[in-house]
Order: structure tokens, then sequence, then C-alpha cells
């Protein structure tokens, strides 16, 4: 992937390594960002399980820094137990936008901290846990006078706390209001108390998702601003990722969040970006029912993809065009995608990784699986190959 924008470099000494562990891409990326300029070294993990492979397999990590609510055999929480057992030594961060421990609930000397991560905090809670840091960050790209860059930070770090607060209140007048409502209804105090509980129900996974939303929010602006040259290269990386994550939710409010389909996910990402006439994208493969998961995943890495590739790739002339085919391996139960760009200019291979080469590749871990970049002569080529149980909820 080739992207214009400010470098930071690293000077790399002897500094303490952290765990991270959180199964959302985009936030565990943002994570990474935050124990980086902190001054540690990250080490990402993407569930419990493979978080304790990793500790199982060296004995160099300093801190935990884990999301709570997370699938597989365990969440945070319980692994924020375990490593606590097994590696007392180990600091320990949770962080989670729905649930909060009690002292009880949480490992001795635990800490926690709310989605979206007040980041200046969490570097100096971070640096106070395991000390100063080692790396030196440094900005290293420069003007065409010489001079240094200035990386711009997001000016809306502090309007996204405001919103999250307003929604909370939101959600509150809800509440209140569905209760009069229910009573000027006439509803019987058992139907009032079931409707009650459901309510409760709606009103709380509908807080989590504001939540978890606006932390990925959060999450993208800061990586479109930390990369950026100046204020409006950053707004447009940050519009486009931002307005890449709507038409993934757009695509499953139309499923209710259940499984989506994997060619409508696909077209979705790349229509817009297919503006010259004609159809550049040329797609080849089976239709699948894929998770919520998988969706936000897939779309948001197409998106780096798709705004590449009018930058610098296939569709950056009139003549290129991009072939999109997957295949499944019933035996190995894999899927196998592949994206080759043809007609375009020459290929020139990236001096450094950006943010989106950093978002392709996370993707891979994600769902268990492998991604591999090629810059061949006849054009760039993306290959992700996943197991089925990673992007195919049971049952499908």
């Amino acid at each position: 992937m080739q992207e214009s924008g400010a470098q930071m470099s690293t000077i790399p000494t002897s500094s303490p390594n952290v765990l991270v562990v959180e199964d959302e891409m985009i936030l565990r990326m943002r994570a990474v960002d935050i124990v980086e300029d902190a001054g540690f070294h990250p080490v990402e993990a993407v569930n419990a399980d493979e978080a304790i492979a990793i500790l199982e397999s060296r004995s160099d990590i300093s801190l935990l820094f884990s999301d709570i609510q997370m699938p597989g055999s365990m969440d945070g929480l319980k692994l924020a137990h375990a490593v606590h057992d097994r590696w007392p030594a180990i600091k320990i961060v949770l962080v989670s936008g729905q649930v909060k421990p009690s002292e009880a609930e949480a490992p001795a000397d635990s800490r926690f901290f709310r989605k979206p991560l007040a980041v200046e905090e969490m570097i100096s809670q971070l640096q106070g846990m395991i000390g100063a840091g080692a790396l030196k960050i440094v900005p290293s790209a420069t003007t065409a006078s010489g001079e240094d860059l200035e990386v711009v930070r997001s000016p809306q770090e502090s309007i996204l706390v405001a919103e999250n607060d307003n929604l909370r209140l939101l959600l509150e007048q809800a509440d209140t209001d569905a209760k009069l409502l229910l009573a000027q209804a006439g509803i019987e105090a058992q139907e009032r108390q079931a409707a009650d509980k459901l309510q409760k129900l709606i009103l709380g996974e509908l807080h989590h998702r504001i939540k978890n939303t606006l932390a990925t929010v959060s999450a993208i602006a800061a990586q479109s601003f930390r990369a950026a040259i100046n204020l409006e290269q950053g707004q447009k990386a940050m519009d486009g990722r931002l307005l890449a994550l709507g038409r993934a939710h757009d695509l499953l409010i139309q499923v209710s969040w259940a499984n989506a389909s994997l060619t409508h996910t696909l077209s979705g990402a790349t229509d817009p970006f297919d503006v010259q006439g004609g159809r550049r994208f040329h797609f080849n493969g089976p239709d699948l029912r894929i998770t919520s998961g998988a969706v936000i995943a897939l779309a948001m890495t197409f998106n780096e993809l798709c705004t590449n590739t009018t930058k610098f790739g296939a569709l950056s002339n009139s003549s290129g065009h991009v072939e999109i085919a997957w295949t499944v391996d019933e035996i190995e139960q894999r899927l196998r995608l592949k994206w080759s760009e043809s007609g375009g200019p020459a290929v020139t291979p990236p001096t450094r990784r950006s943010y989106g080469t950093r978002m392709i590749e996370s993707l891979g871990q994600q769902l268990n699986g492998q991604v591999r970049l090629a810059y061949e002569a006849s054009g760039f080529v993306y290959q992700l190959d996943v197991p089925l149980r990673s992007v195919m909820a049971s049952g499908t």
C-alpha cells in the first residue's frame, strides 16, 4: 500500500512489553498507538486464548492491556484473573464501553478505564504503572523546504466525549419516557414488569453499540490525523473511513445485525469508487452469509484498498480494473479471497507501512487467518486466507 503523509519513527531502545488484547481491529490499532506513545512495545492478541499462548511462550510481558467483552473461551475479566494468578508480576489494565467491574470482581491492583479512551490519561497511567518508557517518538517527515512537519492531532476527541455524554442523557430520557407511556397505557403490573425487562435489554444493547461506535469513531479520527501532513488530508482520510463504516452499518441494519451477504458487502464497499462509467470492479465467487464483525472488517479493509487504487493503482487511470475473486475450500474449511489490479501504472513498493497497510494486515489477525500483499509488475495483489468459522456464523 502506498500512502503519503507524515511518518512517525522510533528510536529503538530497551522498553517494556505490553500485551494488547482486543478483538475489534480498529480499536486494537488505537490501543497499540497509545502503548507506543507511552514509550512501550506492544504485543498484539485478538482473544484470551491467543493472549495465554503468548504469555506461555515468553517471559518479558510487563503489562496486560485488555478489553473486557470479547468472544471466545473467556472474556477479558476472566483473562485478567488467569494472568494475575499465573503471572502475578504482570500489571493489568482493563477497558470496556459497557461494563465496569467492581473492586471485588477485578483482580487486585488492576486498573479500569471506560471507552472511548482518554489518550493523555491512558499514557500517564501506563507510564505510572511500568515506568516512563524507553521509546522516543520523533516526527521524521519533512516539508519540501526541509522543515519538520507537526503531526496533527484530532480536534474532535473532546467533541466525541461531549457527544457520548449527550447520548447517555438521551438514553436515560428514553427510559423515563417509556415508563410513562406504559403507565398511561394502563398496562397491568405483571405485563409492565416484563416490558420493563425487555426495555432494559434493548436500551442496554443500544447503549453498548453507541459506546462501541463512539470508541471506533474516536480511534478512526486519531489514526487518520496521526499520519496526516495537514488538517485537510487528515479530514479527507477520516471522512472516507467514517463513510465506509456507515455503509457497513447500513447493510447490517437491513438484516437486523444478523448475517449479511459477502457479495453485497464487497459491492457496497467498491460502488462509491466505480465512478468513471462501466464496471471497473469484477466479482467472481459464491455468495456467503457472513457475520457482522466480518462485514465491518471487510468493509473497512476494502475502503483502504479502493482509496489506494484510485490514488496510485489501477483506478488512477482510465484503463485499469480490479478483479475480486474468492473460493471456499470445503475440505480445509477456508475462505480464500484475492484482489488483483491490472491496467494501471507501474507498481512501486512503499517505503513505509501506512495506516492503511496496518489495517488490512490486522484483518487477517482478527479473523485468525493470513494476509499477503504483493507488488507485482502487473499490479498490486491482496490475498486473504481465513477459516470459514471466522467469517460465517454457526448454522449457515
